[in-house]
């Protein structure tokens, strides 16, 4: 709690007791000075974003280095959020990058922060692969950070209290959007691909199983975070 309140006499602009008050009472210190750093950006955040973590600049770390494989790649963030993702990879790789999400409320986060970074990210509203389809979007690399907890599984109260359930939960044991990808990718992938997910520290081999099931002879890794837990999928065919 100490350094929470550091941070918020730090960068809080308003009255500091009321925002301790809103700690103590259990709302996350991003939520109530309004914005986090991510990747070096300060990023505008509120409660219909999910609040980026750490080992979300790890998977935007990873995503850099393997996109060197590619010339000039065509990338989309699935179901961005804040925009935190799609805006790293814009500004960082110095190219377009495309970004979605199925909420409004989400997309006009995101268009705060893609306006505030200047990054060079167009955003579309719909579900998972969807919008990618619908404007015939092809793609070299497929970044997404889904919802992945299962329906009944504990969280902390911080988490389960404030966060967008719609941006935590998902059916099948949490896997229901990665198998919703994965049985699309192949309408918005070129011949010569990447995926990368974050997952849940349980679900590597499932979503490994989900990949060749619907992409055949592909190459899957999984990766573990600076934790040493299992936290990141990378689907390729190279």
């Amino acid at each position: 709690m100490n350094k929470e309140i550091e941070y918020l006499k730090k960068y809080y602009n308003g009255n500091i007791n009321d925002a301790i008050k809103r700690l103590e009472a259990g709302e996350p210190v991003q939520y109530i000075v309004g914005n986090v750093d991510f990747y070096g950006y300060e990023l505008d955040v509120n409660k219909n974003v999910l609040i980026p973590r750490r080992e979300t600049e790890e998977l935007v770390e990873e995503v850099i280095k393997r996109s060197k494989t590619f010339n000039n790649p065509v990338i989309i963030d699935v179901g961005t959020g804040s925009g935190a993702i799609a805006i790293s990879l814009s500004k960082e790789l110095k190219i377009h990058v495309y970004a979605s999400d199925i909420s409004d409320k989400a997309i006009e986060v995101a268009k705060t922060n893609v306006d505030k970074t200047k990054a060079n990210v167009t955003l579309l509203n719909g579900d998972m692969l969807k919008p990618y389809i619908d404007n015939n979007i092809k793609v070299d690399i497929l970044v997404s950070n889904p919802p992945y907890i299962k329906e009944n599984e504990k969280i902390e109260d911080i988490v389960k209290n404030n966060e967008p359930h719609l941006a935590l939960y998902a059916k099948n044991n949490g896997l229901e959007f990665y198998e919703s990808i994965l049985k699309n990718a192949k309408e918005v992938l070129n011949d010569k691909y990447l995926i990368a997910f974050e997952i849940g520290e349980t679900q590597g081999e499932d979503i490994k199983a989900l990949a060749l099931k619907y992409l055949g002879n592909v190459n899957v890794e999984i990766k573990k975070d600076l934790s040493d837990k299992n936290r990141f999928v990378f689907v390729y065919n190279y």
